[in-house]
């Protein structure tokens, strides 16, 4: 048991519910398909174990598969670490700064973001992966990005497996149309296999092919993706509110300079803070390392202004003309509504016809945004926002707040 602790870190017994969700259930799915056909294919058709050859690919096998699964489920398992239930910063003065959780009821530390998936506040939270069923943040950044950078490696080395099992096996039945061409493979067959490489072995083998390249060119692709956060120290989230900050700079011409405050101005250091020896990145999750021109609030004020400024941008009201069910691919709304939904893990809101929502975002397609909630619905805390069609809405043709004014004066 004291060597599975070292293993797996579990904050609760019940976090072991998350493998029962299709994310990791596909991931984990892959690395056995992909694992064991590669070590099968060695064994019995390739480079069996009575060489000294055959003996180290096997190692290395085993031993990317290991390393794969120590990063993921630490991935899982260790978690992004979370805000405090009721946090509160030491001085009272900082709450100024601060957003507010109503779910979490407390505030928000700086990095920290609210993950509707996982119900808590999440330390520097990167984004929510539906692969671990978890949020990358704080404390597992580096167990997560360990595991993208291992995952195609691992891939890499099983994919050469597959192509190298089918051509020593399939050789004399190779034919490009000429019966004269003939590929001579004597010298890479010089063993009996263990068994015939039959159709079925032909056919596992390929599609475990198919996987392992899929995986190494997607999970490479991420792979760069979070080393370009880790090395600017700046999350996903983190770097949509660095481009809305410059918009909104510019859109009113106030003439600031946003300094992004938690780059430390080099690539090592920013790396460093993620990647130590022991495993543990560097921080507490609510205290962080910034800019001299800045300091620990220069991020949260400016998520502050721009939550002002999308209230008043987002005045425009939309009355709901269309009743829909909050489907996340409805039919009835059109092929091209069916077709480009969002690829994105946000709820659907249901509409009843009447409903009023302040739309904040949208494609040409869907819109995003809040659902204007009765007294009852707002003093419970309750919030409705989320993605919807377009085609269900039309934009109010008047000002509810001057209209409300002007009945006012007329009653007086």
């Amino acid at each position: 048991m004291k060597f599975l602790s070292t293993f797996v870190t579990f904050e609760n017994l019940h976090e072991v519910r998350r493998l029962c969700h299709w994310g990791p259930i596909i991931a984990l799915s892959v690395i056995a398909i992909c694992s064991t056909m590669a070590m099968l294919d060695s064994i019995i058709w390739y480079w069996p174990l009575d060489t000294t050859g055959g003996s180290i690919n096997f190692i290395m096998l085993i031993n990317w598969t290991v390393l794969i699964l120590y990063n993921y489920f630490n991935a899982m398992f260790v978690g992004p670490g979370y805000i405090p239930l009721g946090w509160k910063p030491e001085n009272q003065h900082d709450a100024q700064y601060l957003q507010y959780c109503r779910v979490c009821q407390g505030y928000k530390a700086p990095r920290s973001h609210h993950c509707r998936k996982c119900n808590r506040c999440v330390m520097k939270m990167d984004h929510h992966c539906p692969w671990i069923n978890n949020c990358c943040g704080h404390l597992n950044h580096a167990y997560f990005t360990s595991f993208l950078l291992l995952a195609p490696l691992g891939c890499s080395h099983a994919a050469i497996i597959f192509i190298m099992t089918m051509y020593t096996q399939l050789y004399e039945r190779i034919s490009f149309g000429w019966s004269t061409v003939k590929i001579d493979m004597s010298a890479v067959r010089q063993f009996q296999p263990l068994m015939p490489f039959s159709v079925p072995a032909f056919a596992a083998t390929l599609f475990a092919l198919g996987l392992a390249l899929g995986t190494t060119i997607a999970v490479g692709m991420l792979f760069f993706i979070q080393m370009k956060v880790i090395l600017r120290n700046k999350t996903s989230i983190e770097s949509w509110i660095e481009e809305k900050a410059k918009d909104r700079i510019q859109h009113y011409q106030t003439g600031e300079e946003f300094i992004f405050p938690y780059d430390l101005g080099g690539r090592w250091l920013n790396f460093k803070q993620v990647f130590t020896w022991s495993g543990t990145p560097k921080g507490d999750g609510i205290v962080w390392p910034v800019h001299p021109k800045c300091h620990q609030h220069t991020l949260t004020m400016e998520q502050l202004k721009q939550k002002a400024d999308k209230r008043v941008r987002s005045q425009v009201q939309y009355q709901v003309v269309e009743d829909y069910n909050g489907a996340c691919c409805p039919l009835s709304k059109g092929l091209q509504t069916f077709f480009r939904t969002p690829c994105t893990e946000e709820p659907r809101i249901p509409l009843s016809k009447g409903d009023i929502i302040l739309a904040t975002r949208g494609t040409k397609w869907w819109m995003y945004g809040d659902k204007v909630l009765n007294e009852e619905e707002m003093k419970a805390g309750d919030r409705v926002r989320g993605w919807f069609p377009r085609r269900c809405v039309e934009k109010c043709h008047y000002d509810t707040a001057a209209n409300d004014s002007t009945s006012d004066k007329k009653v007086n």
